[in-house]
């Protein structure tokens, strides 16, 4: 079967009860929904982070991801924009708490990757007459 690439666009924010990250939460997918035309939201994963002292910190986080059908080898600037745009805006949220969520802090903290969707036989024939 023949492999598609696809754009996947994610985000991890910190599972709190503060109306700061819930609504960020929101927001983001309201974004993802109306740019990508769906999203999907896993509640309550359990990760964990290492503090500046170098302590492993247990946190419980929301992943929030959609696939886009684009290739990042052929997209890769508008891709990238379009993550520093909601960095930036995740970053004005959360400016009252003056933090930021830890999958924001970094710039190449990974939240745009290339996914490969496998194109199930009967779909390759309606693929070729789009």
């Amino acid at each position: 079967m023949p492999l598609l690439e696809r754009v996947r666009v994610e985000a991890y924010l910190p599972d709190l009860p503060s109306s700061e990250y819930q609504n960020l939460l929101r927001s983001f997918e309201e974004e993802f929904t109306y740019a990508f035309g769906g999203c999907s939201i896993v509640r309550g994963l359990e990760g964990s982070y290492l503090s500046d002292s170098g302590d492993r910190i247990p946190d419980r986080i929301n992943l929030i991801f959609s696939d886009v059908p684009l290739a990042l080898s052929t997209n890769f600037d508008s891709v990238a924009r379009y993550v520093g745009e909601l960095k930036h805006a995740a970053m004005e949220a959360l400016s009252e708490e003056n933090s930021c969520p830890r999958g924001f802090q970094d710039t190449s903290s990974g939240l745009t990757l290339p996914v490969w969707h496998s194109l199930a036989p009967e779909l390759e024939s309606l693929q070729g007459s789009s």
